[in-house]
């Protein structure tokens, strides 16, 4: 597949990218396999963030040296002025590099939008970092419709990234409007946070919409790369592609957990999206005795030590009834 730019920016990329959260859970050489499967595939977008604990660090080891192949784009959740100066340079030296392509402020709620340009705040650090070379453009992440929607409307961000895929598809109309006025579209979480187990089929529906640009999947091994790449030169749905995706909305309609652990940590130290997957692999996958065995060596972290304090409700960007569904786990998987 040729490449495209990234809205009205000069990044030219493949519209699949990398995601770079999975990579805080392997090790460096992994890191570096994963990487160098990238360059085999030609994948030159990668994205990360300061919150992935070693996710930055990692990936700046392994482009060490050849940092001319990947345009890199992270994202902070900074929100002042100096904290977000701060995060600019720690990035910098985390990917060994002297400047990023694409700096995100990361996952910003509509109730700070309008505070964010404020003198004090952090845009008028990425401002002055664009001015001195460091950051080349500026973009934001959101799980919140609102504030990408008012960053569409306001016309100061380069690209926004949003949670899209076949079950979540709320931000389809803000995406053809950002295409439409240049501004680069990256769709988060294109497996539902690991909800849609079928990859290949989950990156070719994102790549049907000409108005999205890129697909960023988290990825952590070679096999992943290559499964999620597959695609790319085939894009056109076809009738099985429909059907199959009508059964995976049917399959995850209603509250389900997309796995993107802001409810965490929990006070009590309960696992929470453990606790949803494996209910799903009982519920969905029909695997009863794998998901028990599993559920069972969780200990401590299982679904029945929640005591409902209620504080990863308040964390939850996608506003699910955890307790409630903490309480169905227990329903479906204690005492079987």
């Amino acid at each position: 597949m040729k490449l495209i730019n990234l809205g009205s920016t000069e990044i030219k990329i493949k519209r699949v990218g990398f995601g770079g959260i999975p990579i805080q859970r392997i090790t460096q050489d992994d890191t570096n396999k994963v990487i160098d499967e990238l360059i085999n595939q030609g994948i030159n977008f990668i994205d990360t963030a300061r919150g992935y604990t070693v996710s930055e660090e990692y990936i700046g080891n392994s482009i060490e040296g050849r940092r001319e192949k990947f345009y890199i784009a992270t994202k902070s959740m900074s929100r002042s002025y100096e904290d977000m100066k701060r995060d600019i340079d720690i990035s910098l030296k985390n990917l060994k590099t002297n400047y990023i392509d694409l700096y995100q402020i990361h996952n910003l709620k509509i109730e700070e939008y309008s505070k964010i340009f404020d003198d004090n705040k952090a845009y008028r650090a990425l401002l002055e970092a664009k001015e001195e070379g460091k950051i080349r453009y500026i973009g934001i992440t959101s799980h919140s419709l609102g504030t990408i929607e008012k960053a569409v409307e306001d016309n100061k961000f380069a690209t926004i990234q949003f949670p899209y895929n076949i079950v979540e598809d709320q931000a389809d109309e803000v995406f053809r409007k950002a295409h439409e006025k240049g501004i680069g579209t990256i769709t988060m979480k294109p497996l539902a946070g690991g909800a849609i187990d079928d990859g290949p089929l989950a990156i070719k529906y994102i790549l049907s919409k000409d108005y999205i640009d890129v697909a960023i999947p988290g990825m952590n091994t070679v096999e992943q790369v290559k499964e999620n790449v597959s695609v790319i030169n085939k894009i056109e749905l076809t009738e099985e592609d429909n059907l199959k995706i009508e059964k995976i909305r049917k399959e995850l309609s209603g509250n389900f957990c997309r796995r993107c652990e802001y409810c965490l940590p929990c006070p009590k130290n309960v696992n929470i999206p453990q606790n949803f997957l494996l209910e799903g692999y009982y519920t969905r996958y029909n695997l009863k005795e794998w998901a028990l065995e599993r559920y069972e060596s969780l200990g401590d972290s299982k679904a029945s030590e929640c005591v409902e304090c209620g504080l990863c409700e308040e964390k939850c960007p996608y506003n699910l009834p955890i307790r409630n569904m903490l309480k169905n786990v227990c329903d479906k998987l204690e005492n079987k």
